[in-house]
């Protein structure tokens, strides 16, 4: 009897775990299927936006010209801008709020490996760690030269030491992703906009050269992908007139499940 209870009750937990595995799979693939809708969605609102800009600049540049216009015509160019500067507001705010949503490094990490990276931005000023989201967060002021995707020497000894966590025990089983952002000055210098032609470009490549520090850290390639968000993401609001903000200018480093 004793024997027959023991064997009913190895089956039952035997059945637990099935089905509770079973459940996190389901739950695991519908975050997936969440995050694949919202970044069409997201994407698809960075294309108008981009294109809104693009009209704004256009709307601007015939109302610098307005000295040969009528007094008509001059009001409604403006009235164009302001419409066309409240849209990219709302489009800007709305994506926010829509990235903030996104289920992508949205769950705190494991204690281990939370407490190594709290460790690890704690004297260095040019980290912040979000311990809620697992996010690292580099300023790109402190990462990159102006207008450059180089990393700066003392960001890479950074980049490394944190290669070494990446590789640790504790991290080993989850992937990376590296996004590049900036803020909304335009690039003017010819010598930049040749590699860079816009922030979407330069926020591309930063993360790219971040990815290829990783790499040279012996962080396995199949674990790093990389995006890059130009303008579009910032973290508070940038100053009128396309006159930026540094704390948009930034590389956050997402440290998610495998094949998230």
């Amino acid at each position: 009897m004793q024997t027959a209870k023991v064997s009913a009750l190895f089956v039952l937990c035997a059945f637990y775990l099935l089905v509770t595995g079973c459940v996190g799979e389901q739950q695991y693939g519908d975050v997936k299927i969440q995050n694949d809708k919202q970044q069409k969605r997201i994407a698809d609102l960075e294309s108008q936006l981009q294109a809104g800009t693009l009209e704004l600049q256009q709307v601007s540049r015939k109302l610098q010209t307005a000295g040969e216009r009528s007094g008509a015509e001059t009001n409604a160019l403006q009235q164009k801008i302001a419409a066309l500067t409240e849209d990219k507001q709302k489009k800007t705010a709305l994506i926010t709020a829509m990235q903030q949503q996104l289920l992508l490094g949205g769950a705190a990490l494991p204690v281990e490996l939370s407490a190594m990276l709290e460790d690890f931005a704690q004297d260095k000023p040019m980290v912040n760690y979000d311990s809620d989201h697992g996010i690292v967060r580099f300023k790109s002021d402190l990462l990159f030269e102006a207008g450059s995707d180089a990393v700066v020497p003392s960001a890479q000894e950074a980049i490394k030491s944190l290669c070494g966590i990446l590789n640790s025990e504790q991290a080993r089983e989850f992937d990376i992703v590296i996004a590049g952002h900036t803020d909304d000055v335009r690039i003017a210098r010819p010598q930049t906009l040749a590699k860079h032609p816009t922030n979407w470009h330069l926020s591309a490549h930063r993360a790219i050269s971040v990815l290829n520090l990783m790499t040279a850290g012996n962080i396995s390639p199949a674990r790093l992908s990389i995006r890059g968000f130009g303008e579009y993401r910032p973290v508070e609001p940038n100053k009128p007139d396309s006159k930026g903000n540094p704390k948009n200018r930034r590389v956050e480093i997402y440290i998610i499940p495998r094949g998230l």
